[in-house]
């Protein structure tokens, strides 16, 4: 088991050249889950994965990595405006190492602040209901914070 990291460099040394990095944005309801290319161009949403029981969510991650050929996983870090860690950033610390104990793959926790907030407003401005964003906020949110990390892991 490979503990979890925050440092991009560490995680891209730990990665090939080449393969699909699955995004995660571990809600309160609902975990966010992204892909990218093999190239790490672009992230797209993939799906919400109804928040459960970790031994529930774990395996089904793990098979989400397996089924698309996942080389690594990058896990959006809640942080506080001024840089510490609540309750929500200690919790995803804690998804990260118990998903570390399920997939033998590389993962980052990147730093998130403000990233459901940016993608709720474009969809607000993209005059998206109210109902619809409720339903593709988490996954959204999770290219989001995939394609951030995939903009710094391609500027090394």
């Amino acid at each position: 088991m490979t503990a979890p990291t925050e440092n991009a460099e560490e995680f891209a040394a730990t990665l090939p050249t080449q393969g699909a990095l699955l995004g995660i944005d571990p809600g309160e309801k609902t975990i966010g889950i992204a892909i990218c290319d093999a190239g790490w161009r672009i992230a797209s949403p993939l799906l919400g994965l109804k928040k459960a029981k970790f031994k529930e969510n774990g395996p089904a991650i793990g098979k989400l990595c397996t089924d698309n050929k996942v080389t690594g996983i990058v896990i959006g870090l809640p942080l506080n405006m001024d840089g510490t860690a609540g309750p929500k950033a200690q919790a995803a610390r804690a998804f990260a190492r118990n998903l570390a104990g399920v997939v033998e793959l590389p993962i980052l926790l990147w730093d998130e602040r403000l990233s459901t907030v940016a993608v709720t407003r474009a969809m607000i401005e993209a005059d998206t209901s109210r109902k619809k964003r409720a339903e593709i906020v988490d996954k959204v949110a999770a290219a989001y914070i995939l394609q951030g990390a995939l903009d710094r892991l391609t500027s090394l």
